[in-house]
């Protein structure tokens, strides 16, 4: 805890301990220092010792020079009090390795199909830099995000909405079954492999986060069960639901990394919401054909977008099966 922390915005020191933070030509400064870390720069605030270059005992402890704003408990007063953020996970050499070789393949197919791309492109004030944006001929911009270790899901919401607001359609990548980042946003799973294997062209198939609109008339000779009678019952009605390439019947082609690349750039596949049945809160963010798209606005008579996406979440885990 201390008492004083550096604004690197303002370039000034603030002092917790004074009402006026010792800056009265700032009314609006306790409200901009209070807000929360997922709604400003989390480098906003920074820890004087650090600043000065000085020994921190919190860092050496293995703290983040980075700090956040909170009240104390001191007898029967509250007074501001700057705490240091916690380390995110820093990417083994074998994770860099992964993402290195992932970013470059991203970039190098979306050139051989003609395609606009750049890696490490700032977003808006540089609050985050999308790992590779590939613009397609009219105009899309997805922003591929390569997250091959854990990342908090407050901070996935975060870096979509920021992208989202700067014209950019966020596309994670995930190579975990229960990355926290999986139906927070638009995402692709891909299989753990050695960086070797990527840059080499190994087939990159997405194993999740991407799916097809299958449509069946609910009868006893279906190979499908009813969506709405439990047990073997068959309703007669026609249903319709989403199914990864492997599940469907018959079974669709596998998806590959390089062909959500240029489809997502063109338009052919695109990212949508689908709110769980009785629940609008959660569901399942997806990669799905514009044809798919379109007939399922059909089918249920709905011609506004699908909802973009759900409101944040605190930083729980889930797993996605």
């Amino acid at each position: 805890m201390a008492n004083g922390v550096w604004h690197t915005g303002y370039g000034i020191e603030i002092n917790l301990s004074l009402p006026d933070l010792g800056h009265p030509d700032r009314p609006d400064l306790l409200q901009e220092i209070t807000a929360r870390v997922s709604e400003r720069d989390p480098q906003l605030l920074e820890c004087l010792a650090h600043h000065d270059k000085r020994e921190c005992q919190s860092e050496s402890g293995g703290k983040s020079p980075w700090m956040f704003i909170r009240r104390g408990r001191m007898g029967g007063r509250r007074p501001l009090v700057a705490s240091h953020l916690p380390i995110t996970h820093k990417a083994t050499p074998a994770e860099s390795a992964q993402h290195k070789a992932t970013k470059e393949r991203i970039v190098e197919t979306a050139g051989r199909h003609g395609l606009d791309a750049e890696a490490e492109v700032p977003i808006g004030n540089r609050r985050s830099i999308s790992d590779a944006v590939v613009v397609g001929p009219g105009g899309t911009r997805i922003g591929w995000e390569i997250q091959y270790h854990h990342l908090s899901p407050s901070s996935v919401h975060r870096r979509s909405v920021n992208a989202v607001e700067h014209g950019i359609t966020p596309l994670w990548v995930a190579k975990d079954r229960t990355a926290s980042l999986i139906d927070r946003a638009p995402w692709a799973r891909v299989d753990d492999m050695p960086w070797k294997d990527i840059a080499h062209g190994k087939e990159m198939v997405i194993r999740g986060g991407y799916r097809h609109l299958e449509v069946w008339k609910c009868v006893a000779s279906s190979e499908r069960h009813c969506l709405i009678s439990e047990g073997a019952g068959h309703c007669g009605a026609i249903h319709a639901d989403w199914f990864v390439p492997a599940l469907c019947l018959p079974e669709k082609k596998p998806v590959f990394i390089e062909d959500l690349v240029l489809q997502s750039a063109t338009g052919e596949s695109v990212p949508v919401y689908m709110p769980n049945r009785g629940s609008g809160r959660a569901g399942r963010h997806m990669w799905v054909s514009a044809d798919d798209c379109a007939l399922w606005q059909e089918l249920i008579g709905e011609k506004t977008p699908l909802p973009a996406a759900p409101a944040e979440e605190e930083d729980n885990v889930i797993t996605f099966a």
